[in-house]
């Protein structure tokens, strides 16, 4: 397979849009990449279908206080819980932050890209994601763009489940080259 020797972590927790997990692991997983599901959450976590209905539950593959970024790609999925809970967790900061140290891409959907702005990292930066985020972008120094998907040197965003397609193919583009 083309992408057999790439890794991509899936940072997450409890709370994760399932869609915003399933659909880009799956197109990874379908092009050949290894995929893992990294979290601060011990054990499974739960999914969400939108903010209320629990869908299901998944594994956690590596804790994220063990997680480097010897990824070759990190991919953070939305859901309003996940996003908020990730933006406070200081392992889960640090993670995403040694990402862009070491200009490696990382691509955020929905609400995921909160903890860009909790770390600093949205300013400057062009960017999308949910609408009801914007303005915490825009507050953050970015610049927000209502775009199925926005790229920005190693940034990957887009803004919502109806996305994933250009998100998926983003991702894959992006491994490939």
């Amino acid at each position: 397979m083309a992408l057999s020797d790439k890794k991509v972590a899936f940072l997450l927790t409890r709370g994760v849009e399932q869609i915003e997990l399933t659909s880009p692991r799956q197109a990874l997983d379908e092009a050949g990449a290894q995929t893992f599901i990294v979290s601060p959450s011990e054990g499974t976590l739960q999914a969400m279908e939108g903010d209320w209905e629990h869908a299901d539950v998944y594994d956690v593959d590596v804790p994220v206080t063990e997680a480097a970024a010897d990824y070759d790609m990190l991919v953070l999925p939305g859901g309003t819980l996940n996003a908020d809970s990730l933006r406070l967790n200081e392992d889960a900061c640090r993670l995403v932050e040694d990402f862009f140290a070491a200009d490696k891409p990382v691509a955020a959907i929905c609400h995921a890209p909160w903890i860009l702005a909790q770390t600093g990292l949205a300013k400057g930066r062009k960017l999308t994601s949910y609408a009801a985020v914007k303005v915490d972008m825009e507050n953050a120094g970015a610049q927000w763009e209502d775009s199925e998907l926005v790229i920005d040197g190693n940034l990957i965003t887009s803004r919502n489940p109806g996305d994933l397609e250009a998100f998926n193919k983003a991702l894959i583009d992006t491994l490939s080259a």
